[in-house]
């Protein structure tokens, strides 16, 4: 094959030094450790401050016998996904900036996160469903079905999550052709956009249940009301200041949800290999921030985990305390 100057890599008038092609730019600046800056020292706490919130987390559901209800089971697997995260930020850090970056890393490190990102969403929904079905089937709520229905449906939740997650690994990156890149190598467009496409559905289907919650709880609003003569007047106003209480919060549940995973759902789908990194970044920081936010939603606001590690840390204030679970209390 003809190759002319300009196919070799540098400009005969110019006298200047051969210019590498693109691929050998980047293994070259592979070969060599990055420099510190302060982006990797907050990507490095960040991921610290997550993996260590949510360690405690799984720890306290799993060590603690009583709280075995179908919502701790999805708190539990809330709190794994997002400790992946956290252990990914971390790695990344590592192989990053402590040692020289590689094609195996990226692809170990994208694909972790990409496991527990899928997997906290698709636990993010199933709260919300426990939720509505607290709500609806009050009376059979925690039976050991329920507790049966909810460990399979964690199962394909993990099961799904690692299979997708198992995409970059299996050859499904962009290292070997760059023009085939998304706006997160090293995965590539078409694998982005399915796994946002998934997300916003995740999204939408999760706004629906919601939703659903929302209708429930007028319906018991309004029975309540109905029967409003037959309380006392302090009971009633406990009924109505808690309601209050239980609205203002699920407000500021799905502000967060939506704007933790909208922006990059949308932005997956809608940028390119072409598009500015700072977007990318502006993005992709709320829905690894939402890893951060999700214990103090969902699980640290449950009634029983704040119990159980009061007794830990306190155990002479708790050793009196009795108290008794509310299924929607999360």
């Amino acid at each position: 094959m003809d190759l002319s100057t300009s196919d070799l890599g540098w400009e005969e008038s110019s006298g200047a030094e051969p210019l590498l092609p693109l691929d050998q730019l980047v293994n070259s600046v592979r070969n060599e450790t990055a420099a510190l800056t302060v982006w990797g020292v907050a990507l490095c706490v960040s991921g610290t401050v997550i993996a260590a919130e949510n360690a405690v987390v799984v720890t306290t559901i799993l060590a603690t016998p009583s709280l075995r209800a179908p919502v701790f089971l999805l708190l539990a697997s809330l709190g794994l996904a997002d400790l992946l995260a956290g252990v990914a930020l971390v790695l990344h850090f590592l192989f990053w900036f402590c040692t020289r970056p590689s094609d195996w890393s990226e692809l170990v490190t994208s694909g972790l996160l990409v496991t527990s990102l899928t997997a906290s969403l698709c636990s993010l929904m199933g709260v919300a469903l426990d939720r509505y079905l607290s709500l609806s089937h009050a009376l059979t709520y925690g039976s050991g079905q329920s507790r049966r229905r909810a460990a399979l449906l964690l199962l394909l939740v993990w099961l799904g999550a690692c299979i997708i997650g198992a995409g970059p690994a299996m050859g499904w990156h962009c290292l070997d052709e760059a023009s085939s890149c998304s706006v997160a190598p090293p995965l590539t467009r078409t694998y982005l956009s399915l796994l946002c496409g998934g997300f916003l559905i995740v999204v939408m289907v999760t706004l629906q249940l919601y939703a659903g919650i929302c209708r429930v709880a007028r319906r018991h609003a309004h029975a309540i009301a109905t029967q409003r003569h037959f309380l006392p007047s302090s009971q009633s106003y406990a009924s109505k200041h808690s309601s209050g209480r239980g609205f203002s919060r699920l407000i500021l549940v799905l502000s967060v949800f939506v704007g933790c995973w909208m922006p990059f759902s949308l932005w997956g789908l809608l940028g390119d290999a072409s598009s500015p990194p700072l977007y990318t970044y502006a993005t992709l920081v709320p829905a690894a921030g939402s890893s951060l936010l999700n214990p103090i939603l969902y699980s640290l606001r449950n009634k029983d985990i704040r119990k159980v590690l009061l007794q830990a840390c306190c155990p002479h204030r708790c050793a009196n305390s009795t108290h008794s679970h509310y299924p929607v209390d999360v």
